[in-house]
C-alpha cells in the first residue's frame, strides 16, 4: 500500500474518488439497517468513517474450500470492491492477490510491520495440527506457525466460516489431520467467529464494518458470534414458522405440504436450533435462503453440525448440543417449553376446578329446588 493511501482517512480517499458525503450516507445507512440499528446511526457511522484510516488488513487462508472467500466476494452492501478500495486496505489474500511467492509473504511482512497492534486478521478455515502441522503448508511454513505470528501484532481476529470458527468439516470425527478452530490455539486476542458453511456475505462485510467503525469487538454470544447477526434462531424468523405453529408439516420433499410451502422441520430442519441470519438477510442479495428454495436448514453455523446425525432427521431433545449435551439455550428452550406445559396443566387445573363449581352449584340449585317441593 503506497504511504500516502496508508495516511489517508476514508473520507479523503472518497473525496478523491468523487464520491460524495451524500451517497456515503445512504450507504452507511443501508449498513445499519441490515445490523438493525436506528436509522440515525447511519449518519453516526459515517462520520466516524470518514475520519478513520483505512485499517490494514490480512486475510489467512488455511484448510478450507474457498467457499467462504468466494461469499464474501458476492457481497452486494457492501460490495467487495467497495469494501477494499473504499473501507479497508486488503494488503495480503493470497487468492485474490496479484503478487505470488515470495512477493505475496514479503507483502504480508510488510503490512504486519508497518501496522503492528492495528491490523485485522481475517482466517478462513482450519489450522490442522497433526504430525507437526505438515497437512497445511505456504511457503514451507505450517498455518499454525503463519497464524501465530501474524496473531501477535493484530488488533483482533475475525474467523470467517465455521471451519475457522469451530473446526468445521474437517474437524469432524475422525479428523485425521488434526484440525483445531482458531480460538484452540489462539487465546491473547479478541476473537470475532463469523459462522457458517459458508457465512451470508453480508454477515462477513457486515461485521468487518462494525468493527472498522467502533474499533471495538461487538457484542457477542457464548460462541463469539456478532449478536446482531446471530441473536436469533432461523425458525424465529423463517416465514414458514405460521405452518409450523399450526402443525402443518412437509411429509416428503415432493408431497402435497412441500408444493404447499410447510414447514420443513419433519425433514429435518435444524432451524430452530441454529442461529444465524439467513431467514432475513437471506442471499443474493436478499433473494432467497435454503429453506425458501425447499431445503431445510443443515445447521451449518453451529458447532460441530457435520457430527449430529442425519441431515434429514427431525429434531429432538436428544439431538440438542454435541454429543447430546444441552447447550445454554437449548436448556433454555426446554425451560421455556416446560413453562409453556406448567402454564397448559395451571390452565387445564383452572377449567377442571370451574367445571367443579359449575356442578357444585347445579347440585345446590337442584337440592334447594327438591326442599322447596
Amino acid at each position: 500500500m503506497p504511504e500516502y493511501q496508508a495516511r489517508q482517512t476514508i473520507g479523503e480517499l472518497l473525496d478523491r474518488q468523487g464520491i460524495s458525503r451524500r451517497a456515503f450516507i445512504k450507504y452507511c445507512t443501508a449498513m445499519a439497517s441490515l445490523m438493525a440499528l436506528p436509522p440515525l446511526a447511519g449518519r453516526a457511522m459515517a462520520e466516524q468513517l470518514r475520519a478513520a484510516r483505512r485499517p490494514s488488513v490480512i486475510y489467512l487462508s488455511f484448510q478450507e474450500c474457498t467457499g467462504c472467500l468466494e461469499s464474501l466476494t458476492r457481497s452486494f452492501s457492501p460490495s467487495i470492491e467497495n469494501m477494499i478500495f473504499n473501507v479497508i486496505s486488503l494488503d495480503y489474500d493470497d487468492t485474490l492477490m496479484a503478487a505470488a511467492g515470495h512477493r505475496a509473504e514479503a507483502a504480508r511482512d510488510q503490512a504486519m510491520k508497518a501496522n503492528y497492534g492495528k491490523y485485522l486478521v481475517v482466517v478462513d478455515g482450519s489450522v490442522p495440527t497433526a504430525d507437526g502441522g505438515i497437512y497445511n503448508c505456504a511457503a514451507g511454513r505450517t498455518a499454525v506457525d503463519i497464524l501465530t505470528e501474524t496473531a501477535k501484532g493484530a488488533a483482533a481476529i475475525v474467523c470467517v466460516g465455521t471451519c475457522s470458527s469451530f473446526g468445521g468439516i474437517p474437524f469432524a470425527d475422525p479428523n485425521p489431520t488434526g484440525a483445531r478452530p482458531v480460538s484452540d490455539l489462539i487465546g491473547d486476542k479478541p476473537i470475532i467467529n463469523v459462522s457458517g458453511c459458508p457465512p451470508i456475505p453480508e454477515v462477513i462485510t457486515g461485521t468487518l464494518l462494525q468493527f472498522v467503525t467502533t474499533g471495538q469487538v461487538p457484542d457477542l454470544d457464548e460462541h463469539r458470534r456478532p449478536k446482531v447477526f446471530f441473536g436469533n434462531t432461523i425458525h424465529d424468523r423463517c416465514y414458514r414458522r405460521p405452518f409450523f405453529d399450526q402443525g402443518k408439516f412437509a411429509k416428503t420433499f415432493d408431497d402435497e405440504g412441500a408444493r404447499n410451502g410447510w414447514c420443513l422441520f419433519e425433514l429435518g430442519c435444524k432451524g430452530p436450533t441454529t442461529y444465524n441470519a439467513c431467514a432475513t438477510t437471506k442471499w443474493n442479495g436478499g433473494t432467497s435462503f435454503p429453506i425458501e428454495s425447499g431445503h431445510p436448514c443443515l445447521g451449518c453455523s453451529e458447532p460441530g453440525f457435520w457430527d449430529k446425525g442425519s441431515f434429514y432427521a427431525a429434531l429432538s431433545t436428544g439431538t440438542f448440543g454435541r454429543a447430546g449435551n444441552l447447550t445454554p439455550r437449548d436448556a433454555a428452550k426446554l425451560g421455556g417449553a416446560a413453562a409453556a406445559t406448567g402454564i397448559a396443566v395451571a390452565a387445564g387445573a383452572t377449567a377442571l376446578a370451574r367445571h367443579r363449581r359449575k356442578v357444585r352449584m347445579t347440585d345446590i340449585q337442584t337440592a334447594d329446588t327438591q326442599k322447596e317441593e
